[in-house]
Formats: structure tokens, C-alpha cells, sequence
């Protein structure tokens, strides 16, 4: 775990690394409960809660946590960019062993992006009556790094 305090200024700041093994690509998994549970720990009342992934092809994102909702997303991503297309960064030699050809999953991350932040007010997070926030495997089954990052009094 990350930890950061800075309050000289009245602000409050907590950072926190979470682990995720991922099964597929793509994969919506529903961190919601994870950062509501860091947000609580931390203290901070009024502010924002920040998610962040660490990758390019894993992303951040807010939707519905509806299994048939969850599974059109997922068809939707694969058939708008396929694992199997002709990408130009699946022919420029990988210099890493471990490394497969994922020109698919680093397109398909700029549809959803890198992270999101929420409100907090009164110490809760600002979601929607049915938002959940999602880390977004687009590649393969790995370990993955999401940082949260709460800021407030």
C-alpha cells in the first residue's frame, strides 16, 4: 500500500495501491466495493476520490454492473477493434519475451481511458444509483495495479 499525508494545507491525502489477478481480455471487473472500503479507512469527509490504472491496456471506467449489459460491452469491444485484425504494433518485433502481440487492447483503451474521479461529500463516493466503477482488462489474464488516490479535509 501507498501512503501519502500531506496537511499543512488543511488537505488530507491518501494513496493507495490494490492488486487484481484478471481471467480474460475483455473483462470488466467491479472494484466499486474495494474503493468505497479505502475512501471509509481514510477519514476524508468532502473531496475526490481518484482511480487510476497503470497500464495501457487495462482501464478505468464507470457503467452498470449488469451481466447482460457487462457482456454486450465486452462483445461490442471486440467486435469494434478484434484481438485478430492486421495492427502494425503486432509487427514491430516485441523486444520482451514475455510480450504477445496486443495491438487490439491498446486501441480499445482509448475508448475508455486511463481512470475517473469522483466526488466525495459527507464521506460517501458521489455514485449514481447504479454506477459502479470497473477496472477493464483488454488484453490477457494478468496481474494488475490500480491506485487510489483520495484527496479532501
Amino acid at each position: 500500500m501507498l501512503k501519502t499525508t500531506s496537511e499543512a494545507t488543511g488537505l488530507k491525502i491518501r494513496s493507495h495501491k490494490l492488486i487484481y489477478q484478471t481471467e480474460r481480455g475483455p473483462q470488466f471487473i467491479d472494484i466499486t466495493d474495494n474503493v468505497v472500503q479505502l475512501l471509509h479507512q481514510s477519514g476524508i469527509e468532502n473531496g475526490t476520490v481518484t482511480v487510476f490504472s497503470r497500464h495501457t491496456t487495462a482501464a478505468i471506467t464507470i457503467n452498470e454492473n449488469e451481466p447482460h449489459l457487462l457482456a454486450d460491452m465486452e462483445e461490442m469491444l471486440e467486435r469494434i477493434l478484434p484481438e485478430l485484425h492486421d495492427y502494425a504494433h503486432n509487427k514491430w518485433g516485441h523486444s520482451l519475451a514475455d510480450e504477445e502481440p496486443n495491438g487490439h487492447s491498446h486501441c480499445q483503451h482509448l475508448f475508455l481511458g486511463a481512470s475517473e474521479t469522483v466526488p466525495v461529500v459527507d464521506g460517501r463516493a458521489m455514485f449514481g444509483q447504479w454506477q459502479r466503477l470497473f477496472l477493464v482488462e483488454l488484453d490477457h489474464a494478468r496481474q494488475r495495479e490500480v491506485v487510489v488516490q483520495i484527496i479532501g479535509e
